[in-house]
């Protein structure tokens, strides 16, 4: 099965990289270091790394945690990290230059791992969450190299998907040493695709282990008096195509009862930056970009944050919180970043990606969901008029965060014993 999969992806190369070529055309950064996919790289590397796969932003934003602990623990050995999205690379880059080396991860072809692994031969490999590659798993079991899949969720839509290719799935699950997941629902689900009941540890979720920097948050308090002081600014942020519509929609009809609202959208991809701009812009709406460095003034309505890394501070910078990626299919992006900083949070009912946290949260009343339009507006009338309420919201968020936090120490003991 691993053989016909491998001539497929070989058959099918020309229109991945065709694709890459395509998307930079949006993002120009796609373009960029595209060798490295193909296992070349354009200087030496150390040998021997700690491996850490995070696919995309939100992987490695749970990741940096773990790496920190993994650096104050083991100095000594060097750091790699992967990811597949230039969003990705940049934030790793942004938060972590200097201390960790960070290529993107080659395809999954045998000749393509076979240049990766031979460059940077790794000690340890970590794969966040749950990317599951046959090849390249292939060949770590084969190389001897211990292979993780930590903070390991799988959501029973992926599920199903898996048990589809069960002669892919299982053969490179056994090549995992140990498989950390969230939650005893994910330790099941994984046992279903095909991982030995022994190979499956409950560990908790690193992502409640999120850092807030004391800086960050002065930062955002600041950027409220700077920008916002006279505003009531309601942040949408991890926003995907067809979600700005509807909170463009709702944005005049509550500003009747809110006068001071602003609306702060961050787009999840920074290719849609300027479609969302011309989504305002509309709708008669008047749009300052935040890389424009232009005042907000009083007639502003929408306020775009066309940046990178900025996602935390913003968030201190705002009133309120709507966490996007859950009014279209897209499973939700992570709500405890805003709880954690202290910011009442909303989100919608689309949260398959982050089930199990969206119940706990919703059971403590550490957030609000919105199932749709009228929701989102009583729940925001709701937040604006009822200060108690507010602050138990963000009270009671806060708490579950952090009666939640420990997994980053389980797993690194875990990584431990093969360091």
């Amino acid at each position: 099965m691993r053989n016909l999969y491998t001539l497929l992806y070989g058959l099918l190369l020309p229109a991945v990289l065709l694709r890459l070529y395509w998307r930079g055309f949006k993002a120009p950064q796609y373009r960029q270091r595209w060798l490295e996919r193909l296992g070349f790289y354009q200087r030496p590397s150390r040998q021997g790394v700690i491996w850490i796969h995070a696919v995309s932003v939100g992987e490695a934003e749970a990741a940096f945690p773990l790496i920190a602990h993994l650096r104050h623990c083991h100095p000594q050995l060097p750091v790699l990290v992967t990811t597949t999205t230039p969003t990705g690379s940049a934030r790793v880059q942004a938060a972590l230059a200097g201390q960790v080396e960070h290529v993107y991860l080659p395809y999954d072809l045998p000749f393509v791992i076979e240049r990766f692994l031979k460059c940077f031969r790794p000690g340890l490999a970590v794969i966040m969450e749950k990317e599951i590659w046959p090849n390249l798993f292939a060949a770590c079991a084969a190389q001897n190299i211990p292979l993780f899949i930590v903070n390991a969720r799988l959501s029973a839509r992926s599920a199903r998907s898996y048990r589809k290719i069960p002669g892919l799935v299982k053969p490179a699950l056994t090549c995992v040493t140990t498989v950390a997941v969230q939650t005893e629902e994910d330790r099941l689900r994984f046992i279903e695709i095909g991982a030995a009941p022994q190979q499956v540890q409950v560990l908790g979720n690193i992502k409640f282990d999120v850092t807030i920097d004391a800086a960050v948050i002065a930062e955002g308090r600041a950027l409220k008096q700077q920008l916002f002081a006279k505003r009531w600014v309601w942040i949408v942020a991890s926003t995907h195509q067809g979600e700005e519509e509807i909170f463009l929609a709702l944005y005049p009809v509550l500003k009747v009862s809110i006068p001071e609202l602003l609306l702060l959208i961050v787009p999840r991809h920074p290719e849609r930056f300027q479609t969302v701009k011309k989504l305002c812009e509309q709708q008669g709406l008047a749009v300052v970009m935040r890389s424009e460095q232009t005042q907000p003034h009083e007639q502003t309505d929408v306020y775009i944050a066309d940046s990178m890394g900025e996602l935390k501070m913003l968030y201190a910078a705002a009133d309120l919180a709507f966490v996007g990626g859950s009014l279209v299919p897209v499973g939700g992006h992570n709500v405890l970043e805003p709880a954690a900083i202290g910011v009442p949070v909303l989100f919608g009912p689309e949260m398959f990606n982050f089930q199990e946290i969206a119940e706990r949260i919703l059971a403590l009343e550490g957030a609000m969901q919105c199932r749709d339009r009228q929701a989102i507006m009583d729940a925001v009338l709701r937040l604006y008029r009822d200060i108690a309420f507010r602050n138990r919201l963000i009270d009671n968020g806060r708490l579950f965060v952090q009666n939640n936090q420990g997994a980053t120490k389980r797993v690194a003991g875990l990584l431990a014993e093969y360091l």
